[in-house]
């Protein structure tokens, strides 16, 4: 068993997964571990759609994809990524990028391999579940504390995970279509999407698998008083 530092060490964004299911029993104490997660006023402003069944994961990724090949960049509920990239932000995004473009092999000027791999965001890697969380819309009509919560909410997910050998991969993609989203899973009208979360079996042999972004050190970012 892993400790929680051993957990949040090693874990990592994985990109490929292998064709295995995770059980409804395996699931279920994921979600009601990451139910533990602490929340201003015990509001527990999350509501997650927990997704295996591959047609429904297809429809939504077709539906993406296909939104996305239409010329549309967005269509989303909340504003994942800053408007204006301002440094040191920017260059450790370039980084990320450009390491893991790098690792593949991917040259910058390969266009149909980088689309390919940006529209893989959306055939979920492989993996067989997708954990879709979402939240009331009058939670964040003004105020943005139920983000924080749901943010808290996803980590504990993916540590939770950890704790049953189940990989996983926050996506951030999906936010930016989230009305697509809410639309193929036909979402009652006061939900909104804030992020999904993939959950699977690494494939250990997948080369992706292997890129960990560097952290920036304690000094960048702390500041002891």
């Amino acid at each position: 068993m892993s400790t929680i530092l051993e957990a949040i060490k090693n874990r990592s964004s994985k990109r490929a997964y292998l064709p295995k299911e995770i059980s409804k029993d395996i699931q279920e104490k994921i979600l009601n571990a990451a139910a533990m997660t602490p929340s201003g006023a015990n509001m527990q402003p999350w509501i997650t759609y927990a997704i295996s069944n591959k047609d429904v994961l297809k429809s939504i990724g077709d539906a993406i994809i296909s939104k996305m090949q239409s010329g549309v960049e967005k269509d989303q509920f909340i504003q994942y990524y800053p408007v204006n990239w301002v440094a040191p932000y920017k260059k450790r995004r370039v980084e990320t990028g450009s390491g893991l473009y790098k690792l593949m092999e991917v040259d910058r000027k390969d266009i149909d391999t980088r689309t390919k791999m940006w529209h893989d965001n959306f055939r979920w890697f492989g993996a067989q579940t997708v954990f879709f969380v979402f939240t009331d819309k009058a939670n964040i009509d003004g105020s943005q504390g139920a983000l924080l919560d749901c943010g808290a909410y996803m980590q504990s997910i993916m540590l939770a995970a950890q704790e049953y050998g189940v990989d996983s991969c926050p996506q951030g993609s999906t936010t930016e279509f989230g009305k697509v989203v809410a639309q193929v899973l036909d979402i009652p009208d006061n939900l909104a999407l804030l992020y999904s979360v993939v959950l699977g079996y690494e494939d250990k042999d997948a080369k992706i698998n292997s890129y960990q972004p560097k952290r920036v050190e304690l000094k960048e970012n702390v500041i002891f008083i």
